[in-house]
């Protein structure tokens, strides 16, 4: 197989060479790594790619004239917020480093406002799972957990709630129930709710790009449901780092107060707009086809034994795969099928809730595409053969 690169990462890029400040491989690493760029294709959102590619993709995107921002003070950043802030229908936007640190200042930000410190989420929430309870520990906020952890969160979870809440935070789509989105008079419904009870709306839209297919709406019309949104910077767009943090100019200036408490606001914050200039020029416009591709793929996946498509049909290029038998033996086919057929298929598994099933997240873009979905198929069905 001819090792392959372009300009897009995956995790798990390989190290340069030996050098006085690291960078040689570790003999630790898993053999996986080297397997996936032995490959010359992969069902996946991005291709691998090395650390200087990396950097020279993200270089060649910015104009050959552009000035460094110092502290996120220059035009480079500027325009790029203003052009963000634009592109969802808001009044102004800031940089910031991560969606933790953006998220986090937004919600704070809300319930200050309204002297409540309850926000509510959703039980798979990136705040409540991977962020070890950052909202509490650094802004005293208090979480109430909307609806059940295998669903979406419904109109009727929202009317049964007895605590004020100073802000309800709603993620487009739900990842971690395989990026299930809800029909949009039930996401009219449930901001309205908020909106009349005096309950701040924010947007996690790290997604946002991959959901706007579903809905047949702009990015501006899902986002106008709501006070505050994030964006990332490196989610479908193919960024290294980076999200943005968009709503009224009476928000995002105390959110630059905050980013900078936070230690945020870093000497340089150019870099991360350059990486994803590509994706919001070039990868936006191919959400349609992304879409229209998990759906094809989830449909011939469907048909093969031992494989349960979640959500049937899939609603944005990222979904879930269920798969049946014994984890280690999984994997290892899927390593065998990459050696042998040159195709990428996964590393890892979760467990599922029912013994013997594991969970894949799949998420599709450019990459995706060269696989046609019956080929993607036969080989799944190599995967889980008993």
């Amino acid at each position: 197989m001819a090792a392959h690169s372009t300009q897009e990462p995956l995790p798990g890029d390989r190290a340069a060479a030996p050098g006085r400040f690291g960078g040689s491989v570790s003999p630790a690493e898993p053999d996986w790594r080297e397997v996936m760029w032995r490959c010359e294709r992969w069902l996946s959102a991005r291709r691998p790619a090395t650390a200087a590619e990396i950097l020279r993709a993200a270089a060649d995107a910015l104009p050959a004239d552009a000035r460094p921002d110092q502290y996120g003070d220059g035009p480079v950043v500027e325009d790029f917020e203003r052009g963000i802030a634009e592109l969802l229908g808001k009044e102004a936007a800031a940089l910031m480093p991560s969606g933790t640190m953006a998220q986090q200042i937004a919600l704070r930000l809300h319930c200050d406002r309204r002297g409540v410190r309850t926000v509510a989420f959703h039980p798979t929430c990136h705040l409540e799972l991977h962020e070890h309870a950052g909202y509490a520990h650094l802004h005293g906020l208090i979480a109430e957990l909307v609806g059940g952890p295998d669903r979406l969160i419904e109109l009727s979870d929202l009317e049964a709630l007895e605590a004020p809440i100073g802000a309800l935070l709603l993620e487009l789509p739900q990842r971690e129930i395989g990026g299930r989105l809800p029909e949009w008079d039930e996401l009219v419904a449930q901001t309205e709710w908020a909106r009349g009870r005096g309950v701040a709306t924010h947007l996690d839209g790290a997604r946002i790009w991959e959901s706007a297919p579903y809905y047949e709406r702009s990015h501006a019309e899902i986002a106008g449901l709501f006070d505050t949104v994030y964006v990332s910077l490196y989610k479908g767009l193919g960024g290294f780092a980076g999200s943005v943090l968009a709503g009224p100019h009476d928000q995002i200036g105390p959110a630059r107060v905050w980013r900078r408490r936070h230690g945020g606001t870093l000497y340089h914050l150019f870099p991360l707009l350059a990486a994803a200039r590509r994706g919001l020029e070039e990868l936006i416009p191919q959400m349609p086809r992304f879409l229209e591709h998990a759906r094809a793929l989830g449909a011939a996946l469907g048909e093969v034994p031992g494989l349960t498509v979640v959500p049937d049909p899939p609603q944005t290029p990222l979904f879930h795969l269920h798969l049946h038998g014994e984890a280690a033996a999984l994997q290892e086919r899927a390593r065998q099928v990459a050696e042998e057929r040159g195709v990428w298929l996964f590393h890892r598994l979760e467990p599922g809730v029912v013994p013997g099933v594991h969970k894949l997240e799949l998420n599709l873009g450019e990459p995706a595409l060269e696989i046609a979905p019956e080929e993607t198929a036969e080989l799944f069905a190599v995967v889980v053969a008993a």
